[in-house]
């Protein structure tokens, strides 16, 4: 069945992970060990960083997970009151800073104008918070391209679960099969098997690698700068994509 639509992962997808949230994945750190920069370094390696390369690992909670997960992961003996006040601070830091500090990936502004002008319906699935990635599509400059944006405070269960795909289909009148799904984590693909999405295509412009995506991708691509000559592809390999 022919792609009309395509839904986005954020981080690593539309920007550039490290670039953006090493920083912001630091401050977060340090107040979660209350200025101590060497306990910060042991959260933020808990989290999914890598020191010696210097990058977040793929699949990690910090790239693929909720702030809910990181709280659960840095607060694990708090009580709930405090684990619920730091889950609400950190979707304040990450929305704030996240949007402040967003690189984008290269190209990325110029491939969704491109997508958007050949007809495909565009939303983001994050695991981020929703104002966040609201905030940050308006810093890309590439806000209103997209139909609709879901965090993982917008659905029931957020990615891998496949509660977003089913409510952009809602939205959209579109059915799965019609949507491909695009990211750079497993949690991103795992979401479109459950969903019954069109296509799973991995992107390696994130913290996922080509070994970590490909048994659950229908294409992995270098990053969306390379999606419309893909679903052009596919067009023209596949008469049912027509």
């Amino acid at each position: 069945m022919a792609i009309k639509g395509i839904l986005f992962d954020k981080d690593g997808t539309l920007v550039d992970f490290n670039a953006t949230w090493f920083a912001i994945g630091e401050m977060m750190a340090l107040e979660a060990a209350h200025g101590d920069r060497a306990r910060a370094r042991e959260l933020l390696a808990e989290a999914g960083y890598d020191f010696d390369a210097g990058s977040f690992k793929p699949d990690c909670v910090f790239a693929a997970g909720t702030n809910a997960d990181i709280v659960a992961l840095w607060y694990a003996h708090a009580d709930k009151a405090l684990r619920d006040a730091m889950v609400a601070r950190f979707d304040i830091v990450t929305a704030e800073a996240g949007a402040a500090r967003a690189v984008p990936v290269p190209g990325i502004r110029e491939a969704v104008i491109r997508l958007h002008g050949a007809g495909y319906r565009l939303g983001v699935a994050t695991n981020d918070s929703t104002g966040g990635a609201e905030k940050t599509l308006l810093t890309l400059g590439i806000a209103q391209m997209f139909e609709a944006t879901y965090g993982y405070d917008a659905v029931a269960n957020p990615k891998p679960a496949p509660d977003t795909i089913i409510a952009f289909c809602d939205l959209t009148g579109l059915k799965p099969s019609e949507i491909a799904m695009v990211g750079d984590n497993r949690h991103d693909l795992e979401m479109a098997r459950a969903a019954g999405a069109g296509r799973a295509v991995a992107v390696l412009s994130g913290t996922g690698t080509r070994e970590t995506l490909a048994p659950m991708a229908d294409a992995v691509l270098p990053s969306v700068v390379q999606l419309e000559d893909y679903l052009d592809w596919l067009k023209a390999e596949l008469p049912a994509a027509r």
